[in-house]
């Protein structure tokens, strides 16, 4: 696979996660967010001080999305999404997901452009069978199945600059695909923006950028690659740690990238061969600007 430009992240806070992901730039707050999944923490820095901030979940938290309350957070937990009070901690149920599919959880998750949250569920299995969905949690509060087809592992939600579009993939299938027809609904309209199949890694969480180029994290290939909006890789962004987990766009000038990854399924010599491993990274461009992080439009009664 050839690329145009190729770059070196560096570790930004070592914070060990088993399971960094999800991370999202907060313009208001000037925060960095993102959550490990397997420790059941959400983590917050504060980019000019430095400051860190930790909070203890009730379960594994899958995803989650900003809201216009500065504090209060739309929860993906494993079973459930949930609203979240940052400052008593409060949490209360919207939906329980899957109910009766004990063997999945939900995974990743985003904003679309009109504010709605989309999601979607894996299976736990060692066997990784396709029984996962994609959801989306209307303005009004009711939770829909989208009419995509089952996946294995539900990642790389992201959507085009005007919103018509959505990209998703399973990660097992090293395939993102983007629904042209997202707003319509018509499932026919799904096509493959980006194949990665015989590539190194599989493709993790993603974002897009203000240009339309998807950025994804290449779990197992200590990687992120910005794809043009025709598929194209225009560039990569390496890392000394082999499994990049989400990638968001943020920062003061919207010009930095922050990369989260993850120690899970290493091995104690790769651990040791990969000590910043769980951390969070980051690379600063010139030529890249980033969008903010759509809110959640809705909020509690």
């Amino acid at each position: 696979m050839e690329t145009k430009a190729e770059s070196q992240a560096e570790l930004l806070v070592d914070s060990q996660d088993f399971l960094g992901e999800g991370v999202r730039w907060c313009e208001r707050s000037g925060r960095v967010f993102w959550t490990n999944i397997e420790g059941c923490k959400l983590h917050a820095l504060t980019l000019a001080t430095g400051v860190r901030e930790t909070w203890v979940m009730p379960e594994r938290l899958a995803c989650f999305a900003l809201t216009d309350d500065a504090h209060l957070l739309l929860l993906g937990l494993a079973s459930r999404l949930a609203w979240y009070d940052l400052r008593s901690s409060a949490v209360t149920t919207l939906h329980v997901v899957e109910a009766d599919m004990p063997m999945t959880r939900l995974n990743d998750g985003r904003c679309d452009r009109q504010g709605r949250f989309v999601f979607g569920t894996l299976d736990e299995r060692p066997c990784r069978d396709a029984i996962g969905s994609f959801y989306r949690l209307n303005l009004d509060l009711s939770l829909e199945r989208l009419p995509l087809p089952n996946v294995a592992i539900s990642n790389s939600i992201c959507f085009s600059v005007d919103g018509a579009a959505m990209y998703f993939c399973d990660s097992i299938q090293g395939v993102i695909w983007r629904w042209d027809d997202y707003l319509g609904g018509d499932a026919s309209r799904v096509k493959v923006f980006a194949h990665l199949a015989g590539e190194p890694g599989a493709p993790d969480g993603a974002t897009i950028d203000a240009d339309g180029c998807l950025w994804s994290a290449q779990w197992g290939a200590a990687r992120v690659l910005r794809f043009a909006p025709d598929g194209t890789v225009e560039r990569q962004v390496s890392l000394p740690v082999s499994q990049p987990s989400c990638v968001s766009v943020g920062g003061p000038g919207y010009n930095e990238v922050f990369i989260t990854t993850a120690q899970e399924n290493l091995t104690p010599e790769q651990l040791a061969a990969e000590p910043q491993a769980g951390g969070l990274f980051h690379a600063r461009f010139d030529d890249v600007r980033g969008l903010p992080e759509v809110r959640f439009k809705a909020l509690p009664v």
